[in-house]
């Protein structure tokens, strides 16, 4: 397959069809019973500065090196790797099949993900030194499962970016989630809401704020 295709895909995109899901629990009652109240622990990287005349200068190359994301959606299973930019563009069937899998899965109602969120992600696997993929509690949310959740639970908003698919609930399994969030403050980009109780960082592409939840 060649480098701009999937690298991997979950059963559920390569299937017959997606895998059923039947819990509709809100996500901050299902994360906490995925991780079972564990909080996953931050691998200690040491880091040497090299010598200056030894220290790599940035290249045109590096400029526009592929990007990659790595996502697990917690709710379906469905896992996929993509190169979801390269040669200075989206590249379509990755984002498309990121979509699918960003679905709201409880109607499987797909719509279009603001791609400036995979480079969110792009930059906080880089900072973080994540080897694993990104845990996805929530990505798109359709209008009623919105108003659904929101009824159920103050911390969802009204009119939550995750209807127009800008914003994503995420968490990985490898770093701690105080960093999973230092490094997305670190970017001063979009929203991040931090839910140490519910186990997970919000991103998204909207104004530059944060704040902290259950």
């Amino acid at each position: 397959m060649q480098r701009r295709k999937l690298l991997q895909m979950g059963l559920g995109l390569l299937g017959a069809g997606f895998l059923p899901v039947a819990d509709a629990r809100a996500d901050d009652d299902i994360i906490g019973a995925i991780l079972e109240g564990k909080q996953p622990i931050a691998p200690q990287v040491p880091v040497i500065a090299a010598p200056p005349a030894l220290r790599a200068r940035p290249t045109q190359a590096a400029l526009v090196d592929p990007r990659w994301v790595h996502l697990h959606n917690v709710h379906t299973g469905e896992k996929l790797e993509a190169v979801y930019w390269e040669r200075g563009a989206y590249v379509p069937d990755a984002v498309n099949a990121l979509d699918k899998v960003l679905r709201d899965y409880r109607n499987d109602e797909v719509h279009p993900m603001n791609p400036g969120l995979y480079d969110i992600l792009d930059q906080v696997a880089k900072k973080t030194g994540t080897k694993g993929p990104f845990q996805v509690i929530s990505g798109y949310r359709s209008p009623a499962t919105n108003k659904m959740l929101s009824e159920r639970s103050g911390e969802v908003a009204k009119h939550s970016l995750h209807m127009e698919g800008e914003a994503m609930d995420i968490f990985l399994e490898d770093v701690d989630l105080k960093y999973v969030r230092a490094a997305a403050l670190d970017l001063g980009r979009g929203g991040v809401g931090y839910y140490p109780t519910s186990n997970f960082v919000h991103v998204d592409v909207g104004p530059v704020r944060k704040w902290v939840g259950a």
